[in-house]
């Protein structure tokens, strides 16, 4: 069987056909590296890997994150179903965790080291929303003016997600959960150079809240600008599930999101998260107000 990719009509992004992702030889892989270095983003329908396998498939692109902290895994569910089967409540903190991922964001850039990929499988869909949304940040910024591209080549900006969940009225206890740590808030530059390509890109999201040397006010309408105008068409991408589908991203140049969608459904996808190189995506932290105990050190 040879693989097959189709381009989709958005300026990142690929559907890989013809693979077993459980069974991949050399070649396979190497058709997959070199796709995934032009498009940033691949798209396998029909694999229904389990848990196991999507383990063995993310670790072929380097260590994976332990999500959800000693309790959690390298592979765990993004769902709003319960363990008994039940679907949560509005006052949960699953639900709000799930809502603020609606909003555009890279994965792990509130941690001193982020994430270098992404990976989604889809187990259990809605029959309407509940989409996943894609953003090129390295088209994002080709289109900015010289005027802006000057202006920010030398900033950078905080991240955190408490300041991020706390956008949408919800407050975080420190040591709720993975990301909501005593590590500091890391400071990232608005432009980063891909390490592997040499492609500037975008580096913003909801979770970066602050600028050094920029009063608050200006810091937030440039973050939401740069934000506003990135993410709109044909920069990105919008895909509708189907059970068995995966994703994988590059988070060092796409944003993503969750779609909306009617939360007594059940949604349930897979996630995990690869590690970082950190050579190129560890971050000096500083305090975060919303965070307690902080103490400098990783």
């Amino acid at each position: 069987m040879t693989p097959k990719l189709a381009k989709i009509d958005a300026t990142l992004g690929a559907i890989i056909t013809d693979i077993n992702l459980a069974d991949m030889d050399d070649a396979n892989w190497a058709f997959v590296d070199n796709a995934f270095a032009e498009h940033a983003a691949l798209i396998f329908p029909d694999q229904f890997l389990d848990e196991k396998e999507q383990e063995i498939f993310s670790n072929h692109f380097g260590k994976l994150e332990q999500l959800r902290g000693p309790e959690g895994g390298k592979v765990v569910p993004i769902s709003n179903v319960k363990k008994d089967g039940t679907i949560s409540e509005k006052e949960e903190h699953v639900f709000k965790t799930l809502r603020g991922n609606e909003g555009w964001h890279m994965d792990s850039t509130y941690m001193p080291l982020a994430a270098k990929a992404g990976v989604l499988s889809a187990k259990t869909v809605p029959p309407t929303g509940g989409e996943t949304e894609l953003a090129d940040m390295r088209a994002a910024y080709d289109i900015l003016d010289d005027e802006t591209k000057k202006k920010i080549q030398t900033l950078s900006a905080y991240h955190s997600l408490y300041q991020s969940q706390a956008k949408d009225g919800y407050i975080v206890k420190t040591g709720t959960g993975y990301g909501y740590h005593t590590q500091g808030a890391p400071l990232r530059p608005l432009v980063k150079k891909h390490p592997l390509t040499g492609r500037n890109a975008l580096c913003i999201g909801r979770h970066a809240y602050k600028i050094p040397n920029m009063n608050d006010e200006d810091a937030v309408a440039l973050l939401d600008e740069l934000l506003e105008n990135a993410c709109q068409s044909p920069r990105i991408y919008k895909h509708k599930w189907s059970p068995g589908d995966l994703i994988i991203w590059d988070n060092r140049c796409v944003l993503h999101r969750a779609c909306p969608y009617d939360f007594s459904q059940p949604r349930i996808l897979q996630a995990s998260r690869i590690s970082g190189d950190p050579k190129t995506e560890f971050a000096n932290t500083g305090a975060d107000d919303l965070a307690s105990g902080f103490d400098g050190t990783v």
